[in-house]
């Protein structure tokens, strides 16, 4: 069985760490993030470490979780979260006008995708002339959200690779009719 619910979590300096009704809110300088944890978990802030507990045994499986959590907020804030996509082909190509991201991607109209207002994108170019998009964000799970949605408008077709793929994906081409 797992123990890492008796590991206190260290504060690193900078971040502040506020605790109110087991809510659980984590302050950077540029980000903050809020999470409201069950109310079985004892949470108690001493000097630069916090530490949780349970009030009975029978929510004993939410000590481990809740201390996750709250490790994964703080590390969230202080580091950012990064997902790379990949646009390829000739004509695919991505624009950032304002808030939305418009997408050419050979369909038969542009895609407008609202990008939520936590998510940061840059756009570039490589050398071959595919555009690749950076999404940055310190809520990793919308980040995962936001860029699977991206991809699923073109996902990469087997037989050329054309469309959105993540940066380190390896698509694996057939062959094709002619191949015998």
């Amino acid at each position: 069985m797992s123990k890492i619910w008796k590991k206190p979590i260290t504060i690193p300096e900078g971040v502040e760490v506020t605790i109110e009704n087991n809510i659980v809110k984590v302050k950077w300088p540029k980000w903050e993030l809020s999470e409201k944890i069950l109310d079985c978990v004892k949470i108690k802030k001493e000097d630069n470490e916090i530490i949780t507990s349970i009030k009975n045994e029978d929510n004993k499986q939410f000590r481990g979780l809740s201390r996750t959590l709250i490790a994964n907020m703080i590390e969230w804030v202080t580091n950012a979260y990064e997902k790379k996509l990949m646009i390829m082909w000739v004509g695919y190509w991505a624009q950032l006008q304002w808030n939305k991201l418009v997408l050419s991607l050979g369909l038969s109209h542009k895609v407008n995708y609202d990008v939520p207002t936590e998510i940061k994108i840059q756009s570039e170019q490589d050398p071959k002339w595919n555009t690749i998009l950076t999404l940055t964000s310190i809520d990793k799970q919308l980040l995962w959200e936001v860029a699977a949605k991206i991809r699923a408008y073109r996902k990469p077709e087997p037989y050329k690779g054309k469309g959105i793929r993540y940066i380190d994906e390896v698509v694996k081409l057939k062959a094709g009719k002619s191949a015998k």
